[in-house]
């Protein structure tokens, strides 16, 4: 049975920019109450302030235990809540050699312990209620890592490890756990990255889509575009030097290595604050 979407109760974390903007809005037009959390709270309160009381925005470092508390205390009268979308994530490029370690520590902080910290403040009253729903934004290379993103690859391996850990967790009380694993997507995250030979780019708009799908019916895992699903996973089934030869022909695991670094610059410093 489809769930509706109207009268859910969802917390969007990035909510202020890209997939979470995307989301934070086709949720609430469709009539649910939404907290937008971001660490910019005015553009937060942008994505807000179309709908009027039933939708809210807060600064959310997700980084922060304490600040997720001060968050859900900020925005408990929409509660309680239905689900919680894992959304914020950076996407610093560039050898691993050259990166510097704090840089490495806030890819993971954010990407990783981002999830691991909502899960644990909104997970809770799920339980209490019997139901709710985690859907937790990965990427594509947190199933086919790429180079030049080692540390990037490695935080949404994380992801989805930790989706599938909690989704064995969680569903004895009732509560679904989704992965979202989109390719490029065209947003500030992938500026100047290039597309993969025959991958069409999609669009934070595409992904809001596929979010909203899982809400109606939840699933483990879905892919953006979904089509991309089915050849990785028989492409990771064949011997590597195999799989490798099919990787060449597509081209898909050079793409962030050929990303622009003029077109990059504003995002790249952006990410190394963690914003």
């Amino acid at each position: 049975m489809s769930r509706k979407i109207s009268g859910m109760a969802v917390i969007v974390t990035g909510g202020a920019r890209g997939i979470g903007r995307a989301t934070a809005q086709r949720l609430a037009r469709l009539g649910a109450s939404v907290a937008v959390g971001d660490l910019d709270a005015d553009l937060a309160a942008s994505v807000a302030a179309p709908f009027g009381d039933r939708v809210v925005a807060a600064r959310l470092d997700v980084t922060d235990p304490a600040s997720w508390r001060e968050f859900m205390a900020e925005v408990s009268h929409l509660g309680p809540w239905d689900a919680l979308i894992n959304n914020a994530g950076i996407m610093p490029l560039g050898s691993l050699l050259k990166e510097p370690d704090e840089l490495t520590r806030t890819i993971f902080d954010v990407n990783v312990f981002g999830a691991i910290n909502g899960t644990k403040a909104v997970a809770p009253g799920m339980i209490d209620r019997g139901r709710g729903h985690i859907v937790n934004v990965a990427s594509a290379v947190g199933r086919l890592a790429v180079a030049n993103a080692a540390s990037y690859s490695a935080s949404k391996f994380a992801v989805v490890g930790f989706s599938e850990a909690m989704r064995a967790e969680l569903a004895p009380a009732g509560i679904d756990v989704t992965v979202i694993l989109p390719t490029v997507v065209q947003t500030e995250l992938s500026a100047g990255v290039p597309a993969a030979r025959g991958v069409k780019p999609v669009t934070a708009e595409d992904v809001a889509k596929v979010i909203e799908l899982a809400l109606r019916k939840p699933r483990a895992e879905l892919w953006v575009p979904r089509w991309v699903q089915g050849p990785t996973k028989f492409t990771q089934a064949l011997p590597r030097r195999v799989a490798g030869a099919l990787d060449n022909l597509s081209d898909a695991g050079k793409v962030l290595s050929q990303a622009d670094p003029v077109e990059r610059q504003a995002y790249e410093e952006r990410a190394r604050r963690g914003t």
